[in-house]
């Protein structure tokens, strides 16, 4: 990317993440009550509080806060709602969610994932359109547990729900803007009204991010691309440019049609990988590593670069005591991601005596293509009776290249053409059917059920391996998996009082088989998972107290995931796709929202996690390089053809953490026209395991991160100062556990900002 410069703790808490501040405004509310917050997460408009699903909201505002520095806004939903968590090592592209520790960290470009991601009704289900950045957004909806009867794909853990601002009948719009360190900008921007009033109306919304390279590469031999190194501020900058345009059709009052168009143009820098970052018997961050310097002789200096483009159309006709929906949607992306993969020139890094390295790694999204259409009849909100039924057409395909150049042994050769080219196609179908029932004034039963197929084939199209002593691929060039299961859940709603209600849920979610052909980069065969299913058991309370000062609610859940899907890493780095027998997690989650006094809103969230996998005939690769053991491994190990693996019965999942708590505050203090205002937000990490065995080094325990804001709001105006990572901790959040190399968070950034809503 070039360098240039532009402005351009089962317990009770009183808890509420940042995601309950969802429904607050920057201003107090009217004798200092707290708004109701409204959801879709059934397909209806209805209140969180009379909703039997764990669900969070996350306001739009809420989530351009943490948006301000230009960080990735999916990214930077980690730890905001109880048992959220998300990372990445394949930059902004890549996103991995994980919803009570359910997830899946393979960095394979055809990876799938058992949170389901839902924009603006529409399933994304690549990894590559997982990370469509989400803006001008109204509400995110995190959905926990299978979600399965009604929603999409693969939603054994969850969903997740971004909803964006629609066209209305008057001009309304919204601006966020800020420049800070590093000539970081974010602009997140939105507009819209009338064209032909109460018939045609519009939304045009953009956002706008960029940071200037900030990461010198200090490596001073030559480089892969011939040019001179060290360089300064080589690394670490983007730019992402995104728009999207709506109109909204209402010819009659019956018939809506909405229909919306969006692009994607992104250039950045990939996941900085940090050899030696890690120090063998230890998780402590070393005190003489900086973020601000790599030694990378390939990838030149980490680019990537996307573009997506994608539109639907979502049209409902009102047929009086039922409507039909339907929702058509297409979504294209091609790009490609180059980065020196074990943090750093293999040279300077010898394992017993010798260079070594698999440095450079390319994937390429030579082209994808998905085609969703959905339809769903439902009857009105009206009554004691609701009930829907839809279904769901899902087709995928795309072509893939992986390139892995290697230094190996003591040769330092270079193999340009090490690389496989990969035809994938997925396609799924659904029917599902949804009922609920008011049985008594205080007691609501609600079920679902949906049959689903799903179904993928991979071929490989072109292999070329040319590492010394490594005989021709000889692994399947064909894989072709298929399942057919049901998914359910059934609920009860008690209202034990007018402002408590109590509520129990159990639900099964599946996710399909998943094929891993990128192995025949390293002449492996293919490695396939078969489908998992995931039985779910919660109950909680959603209270409002105090006179509606105070939202408290509260759940306690247990699962058991069968034939679960794990993924672990070879010698070379390489991910290799298993089934364990079980896995099992329990835990609580609380989040709650006060407002003491009318100008002083209160929030914090908290989760708490159990997991472990439950099978002692699967065994994991552990981190070695040239047959040597590089970290110190906890688990009974065994060998096998002279590599290392581990036992991993009882272990957490990986990136699945024991416990996160997050707190907010913020005091308006009325000056003038207007209120001066201070606000503030952390969010603690617990012990987290990067992988399926147990190690000293690949963990982390108590990261914490923070930030403030000081400004002044007059009017629909607000100026302030803000910086994140206050204290500028280097968090580890990710490895590659072969190298010793880490992946942290972003450095401090302090800015300005400013907001308008007109």
């Amino acid at each position: 990317m070039k360098n240039h410069k532009t402005i351009s703790p089962l317990l009770l808490c009183i808890a509420l993440p940042l995601s309950l501040h969802a429904q607050t405004k920057n201003t107090p509310e009217p004798h200092g009550t707290l708004e109701n917050v409204i959801v879709t997460a059934e397909h209806r408009k209805e209140n969180l509080q009379k909703l039997p699903i764990s669900t969070s909201v996350i306001n739009g505002n809420t989530l351009r806060m943490f948006q301000a520095d230009g960080s990735d806004t999916l990214l930077s939903l980690s730890g905001r709602s109880p048992s959220l968590y998300v990372e990445s090592t394949t930059g902004r592209i890549f996103p991995r969610f994980y919803i009570r520790g359910l997830g899946n960290n393979d960095f394979y470009l055809g990876a799938s994932q058992p949170v389901s991601i839902i924009q603006d009704d529409v399933v994304l289900e690549h990894v590559v359109l997982k990370s469509n950045p989400a803006f001008d957004i109204q509400q995110v909806e995190v959905l926990r547990g299978p979600q399965g009867s009604l929603f999409g794909r693969n939603t054994t853990a969850g969903t997740i729900r971004f909803d964006s601002y629609k066209p209305t009948n008057d001009f309304r719009g919204r601006a966020d803007v800020s420049y800070g360190s590093y000539n970081t900008t974010n602009m997140d921007l939105g507009f819209g009204g009338p064209l032909l009033a109460n018939v045609l109306s519009f939304r045009l919304s953009g956002l706008f991010q960029h940071r200037d390279n900030w990461v010198d590469n200090r490596f001073a031999g030559p480089s892969d691309d011939g040019t001179a190194t060290p360089r300064k501020n080589a690394l670490g900058g983007f730019d992402e440019r995104d728009a999207r345009l709506q109109f909204l059709f209402t010819p009659t009052a019956r018939l809506s049609i909405l229909a919306s168009g969006h692009a994607r143009d992104y250039d950045g820098t990939s996941t900085l990988f940090y050899r030696q970052s890690i120090q063998k018997g230890t998780n402590a961050v070393p005190q003489d590593f900086h973020r601000n310097s790599v030694q990378y002789d390939e990838g030149q200096n980490n680019p990537q670069s996307y573009h997506t483009y994608g539109g639907s159309i979502n049209a409902a006709y009102d047929l009086n005591s039922v409507k039909l929906t339907s929702i058509t949607a297409y979504e294209t992306s091609h790009g490609w991601s180059l980065g020196d993969t074990d943090g750093g020139a293999a040279a300077n890094y010898p394992v017993r005596g010798v260079p070594n390295g698999y440095g450079l790694s390319r994937g390429r999204l030579r082209g994808l293509d998905q085609v969703t259409e959905e339809l769903r009849l439902a009857n009105n909100d009206k009554g004691r009776w609701k009930w829907q039924i839809g279904g769901l057409y899902f087709n995928s395909h795309d072509n893939t290249e992986f390139d892995q150049r290697a230094f190996f042994l003591n040769t330092a050769a270079h193999n340009p053409n090490n690389w496989v080219l990969l035809h994938d196609v997925n396609t799924s179908w659904g029917i599902f059917g949804q009922s609920s029932y008011q049985l008594t004034k205080r007691l609501t039963l609600t079920g679902g059920v949906r049959l689903t197929n799903d179904t993928k084939n991979t071929w490989l199209l072109h292999t070329a391996n040319t590492i010394a002593n490594v005989a021709t691929y000889t692994g399947r060039r064909y894989v072709r998996l298929s399942a057919t299961k049901p998914s359910w859940d059934v609920s009860a709603l008690y209202q034990l009082t007018s402002n408590v209600n109590a509520y129990a849920r159990i639900a099964r979610g599946f996710r399909g088989p998943t094929i891993q052909g990128r192995s025949a980069v390293f002449n492996a065969d293919f490695t396939t998972a078969n489908a998992e299913t995931n039985t779910s058991y919660e109950a909680g309370l959603k209270t409002q107290l105090w006179n509606n000062r105070l939202r408290l609610n509260t759940d306690g859940f247990y699962y058991v995931v069968d034939n679960i899907q794990l993924n672990g890493n070879d010698s070379n780095g390489n991910g290799v796709l298993f089934n364990a027998n079980k896995a099992r997690g329990w835990g609580m989650e609380s989040e709650a929202e006060l407002r003491p006094i009318s100008n002083l809103l209160l929030t914090a969230g908290v989760s708490l996690l159990h997991t472990e996998i439950d099978d002692k005939r699967v065994y994991a690769q552990v981190c070695a390089l040239n047959g040597a053991v590089v970290c110190t491994v906890e688990n009974p190990t065994i060998n096998v053809r002279g590599s290392t693996f581990a036992q991993i019965n009882g272990n957490p999942l990986p990136n699945a953490p024991r416990y996160n708590l997050n707190f907010t505050a913020r005091y308006d203090l009325p000056i003038g026209h207007g209120d001066a205002f201070w606000a503030t937000d952390w969010n603690v990490q617990g012990y987290t395991s990067f992988v399926p065995y147990k190690t000293k080094e690949f963990t982390s325990n108590g990261n914490f991160e923070g930030g403030m804001k000081l400004g002044y709001s007059w009017k629909k105006y607000e100026m302030a100062v803000f910086v994140r990572n206050i204290t500028n901790n280097k968090n580890l959040k990710g490895v590659i556990d072969n190298y010793m190399a880490g992946v942290y968070n972003d450095p401090r950034i302090i800015g300005i900002s400013a907001h308008t809503r007109f």
